[in-house]
């Protein structure tokens, strides 16, 4: 009996996994220059979800090339999204908030909020 066994892997016909690893690799770079480079906390918002979204991509296709018969990778994924959810509305209360305060939403603005 051989161990190397071949397994016939599901993935989308006619893309590799390393074209789905490379668009969520861009994905993930994409967010972080966002996070980094942007001055407005919706669009710094905006860019964490894409962060959180390519990480979520990669653990259900790393998954599914590795163990195509186990749930691990989507179940990590639904709880990245899950986790990206409730971010989202705890961020977008505090920045609601904040516009009350300040009647902007910018980020240099947030110093009031040390005080």
């Amino acid at each position: 009996m051989s161990f190397a066994v071949k397994k016939k892997i599901k993935m989308i016909n006619g893309v590799s996994i390393y074209e789905i690893l490379s668009l969520t690799t861009i994905l993930f770079f994409i967010g972080i220059y966002g996070f980094v480079t942007r001055k407005n906390l919706i669009t710094v918002l905006m860019s964490i979800e894409l962060i959180l979204n390519a990480s979520a991509i990669n653990f259900v296709i790393i998954n599914q090339y590795l163990y195509p018969e186990n749930l691990q990778g989507a179940l990590f994924s639904v709880f990245v999204i899950a986790l990206a959810a409730t971010e989202s509305a705890l961020a977008i209360a505090i920045i609601i908030n904040l516009y009350k305060l300040l009647s902007s939403v910018e980020t240099k603005d947030t110093e009031v909020m040390k005080y």
